[in-house]
């Protein structure tokens, strides 16, 4: 998401740079580098052993890096390589181009990012490597510029799975987009709960679908997170993992994956629009264990 309504996104800035107790369980870092390129982080994957991760920023740029940890927290982040992103012809994304906000990495490496503004979701063979555009099907062009393709998952079979952050079914439900390798469709919906937006998607070790939502009022940025168990394309057994008000930043990227305690850990990266009064962070929680047994 670039910025939002003026007035609630003031509010929220300004609640954001207050320092507020995380809940239990979460562990926090500022993330931060002196140039141009970072910031504005709407994507987020980790290698399945925590050790590695790429970041995808709303203006064109991919980042991967890797990551040092004592007891399991993260410690620094190290080996930062930031790649310009390019559209199909190999040359790098004109300015209107680079609104990437979702990124899925499938089992065989393939890249994927889901873009706003001109919406579309490319795939990339290599991080600096010419994109590949997926066929766009008829609702695309129904997202408004800065609402549409904001959350993008891979699953084992490495089929993708795409969410607007603003466009619902006529019954008031979020469509979640499938591409099987031939073509889009809409295996399911999740229900809308509130004011929450979809921003952030991905399947974690256990076989869930976990949501990432985020909302903007006068308490600051709001983050929640939802997961599923799909039986077959039906979404079963909604479980809230994580809500919270004014404590985060713009969270908009997640990945989940297991430690090597055997534990389920969400990360997420949060969207500072590169703006002063903002952050990055990378927020990680780990699941409680009465959590852990029902996913």
């Amino acid at each position: 998401m670039r910025v939002g309504p003026a007035f609630a996104l003031i509010a929220a800035l300004v609640l954001a740079t207050c320092s507020r107790q995380p809940p239990d369980g979460a562990e926090i870092m500022r993330w931060q580098i002196d140039a141009p390129w970072f910031g504005g982080f709407s994507g987020l994957w980790i290698a399945p052993d925590g050790s590695r991760m790429t970041a995808l920023s709303d203006r064109g740029t991919l980042v991967s890096a890797r990551i040092d940890r004592a007891d399991g927290r993260i410690v620094a982040i190290r080996d930062v390589r930031p790649v310009r992103l390019r559209a199909s012809s190999g040359k790098p994304l004109l300015k209107e181009l680079t609104d990437g906000e979702g990124l899925a990495i499938t089992p065989d490496g393939t890249i994927h990012v889901s873009y706003e503004q001109v919406h579309r979701v490319a795939r990339y063979e290599t991080p600096g490597g010419a994109a590949q555009i997926l066929p766009r099907p008829a609702a695309f062009g129904a997202f408004d510029d800065n609402r549409g393709l904001e959350a993008l998952a891979s699953d084992d079979q490495g089929r993708l799975y795409a969410l607007p952050e603003d466009w619902l079914t006529p019954e008031g439900a979020i469509p979640v987009f499938r591409w099987d390798g031939q073509a889009w469709t809409i295996p399911f919906t999740l229900p809308k709960r509130g004011g929450f937006l979809p921003v952030g998607a991905d399947f974690g070790p256990d076989g869930r679908f976990y949501l990432l939502e985020r909302d903007l009022g006068m308490t600051g940025f709001r983050n929640r997170l939802r997961s599923w168990d799909l039986i077959g394309d039906t979404p079963r057994d909604e479980i809230t993992l994580i809500e919270t008000a004014g404590v985060h930043d713009n969270l908009e990227g997640v990945s989940v994956w297991r430690d090597s305690s055997g534990r389920l850990r969400a990360t997420m990266i949060s969207d500072d629009n590169f703006l002063p009064l903002q952050r990055t962070e990378i927020v990680e929680y780990v699941l409680k264990e009465k959590l852990a047994e029902r996913l």
